[in-house]
């Protein structure tokens, strides 16, 4: 979203809170291949939120996934969280020139940016028409501080990777979702609203699809790494440890009616309450299907329990589910890794732009 790059190809590179994830997809007559792609486990202290805290660690971190999923371009796209950028959608004439189009847009950035403006990085892309008035046309305005872009620039040179677009992680969802998923659902499913939920380590996104488009998104502070910690506490375990054995097995026999369970109750109480936000919006659609995605979506048994608490459809959101991969690309890492690859999907997706 703040720079744009056309017709090259792209590494998608999502940075989290507890890991850094690579993807690179091809293309062809419609179809999509993964050509490469890793995950790679981010040191605790070295992000929180997001937000990079030790660029030395990620950066690290990066060139073990770059050189983990064997890949040769050198171009990536990144994103940064909602909570870290400003949009607003503005209408402007449609008359105005490319360059009269910029200056106004700085001057309507600077009535909702809490920054000023050279402390930030900002863009713009053109929508479409403006519905009540065809003379004009909408534009979104997107902008984050900085300091939030130079942070991923740099840990991407550190593995020799050059930053070619930054983006924002609903948008990424957006792209990944109209691409890779929408069309596996029936057309039914997508004649009503549907949810796409990312729930990672520690926060959770909803992004609601409608038509094609994104009419709501919010992110909120939950996810897997609370059951980590309760691991933690209940079988005085390190962080690191905690987490391997959630997801290698190995836990005692208590484990699924005292952690795990009461933790699924949980994630499906805390959604429902995300979703209530969405429902109070006004104009909202009526929700057809939720998809869940993230790291934390593989639990078993945890879209079962959503849907129950919500009262709507639940199921997996993979967008490699029709997606053909390359000879050297492991089938059931990818799957097991699919859901947790939206972002990294999106943002590699921009290649095709």
């Amino acid at each position: 979203m703040f720079s744009i790059s056309k017709k090259q190809g792209l590494l998608g590179l999502d940075i989290s809170s507890t890991a850094v994830k690579l993807l690179e997809l091809s293309q062809s007559r419609g179809s999509y291949r993964v050509e490469a792609y890793s995950v790679e486990p981010l040191p605790p202290s070295a992000a929180q939120e997001k937000a990079i805290l030790d660029i030395e660690a990620v950066g690290e971190a990066v060139k073990r996934a770059v050189a983990k999923a064997g890949t040769r371009t050198r171009h990536v796209a990144v994103a940064v969280p909602g909570t870290m950028a400003v949009t607003r959608i503005i209408s402007l004439p449609a008359s105005l020139s490319e360059e009269e189009m910029e200056d106004q847009v700085r001057t309507e950035a600077d009535q909702y940016i809490p920054y000023p403006l050279e402390e930030v990085d900002l863009d713009f892309e053109v929508i479409g028409p403006t519905q009540a008035n065809p003379s004009n046309v909408d534009v979104i305005i997107a902008a984050t501080r900085a300091e939030n872009v130079e942070a991923r620039v740099s840990v991407a040179q550190m593995a020799n990777l050059q930053v070619k677009v930054v983006d924002i992680e609903s948008f990424t969802i957006e792209n990944a979702y109209n691409a890779l998923i929408a069309p596996n659902l029936s057309s039914a499913e997508r004649s009503l609203a549907v949810a796409v939920v990312d729930m990672g380590a520690t926060m959770t996104s909803i992004s609601v699809m409608h038509n094609a488009r994104l009419v709501y998104t919010r992110e909120h502070n939950f996810g897997g790494k609370h059951l980590t910690e309760d691991i933690m506490r209940r079988y005085e375990m390190s962080y690191e440890e905690a987490g391997r054995a959630k997801r290698l097995g190995g836990l005692p026999e208590d484990y699924v009616p005292r952690v795990l369970n009461p933790f699924m109750e949980s994630a499906a109480q805390q959604l429902n309450r995300f979703l209530q936000f969405y429902f109070s919006s006004p104009n909202s659609a009526p929700l057809g299907l939720i998809l869940l995605g993230g790291g934390t979506a593989n639990i078993p048994g945890l879209t079962e329990r959503i849907a129950e608490e919500v009262g709507i459809p639940t199921r997996i959101a993979n967008p490699f589910a029709n997606v053909t991969r390359s000879g050297r690309v492991p089938g059931d890492a990818l799957s097991n890794d699919g859901t947790a690859m939206l972002i990294a999907s999106g943002l590699a997706l921009r290649s095709f732009d």
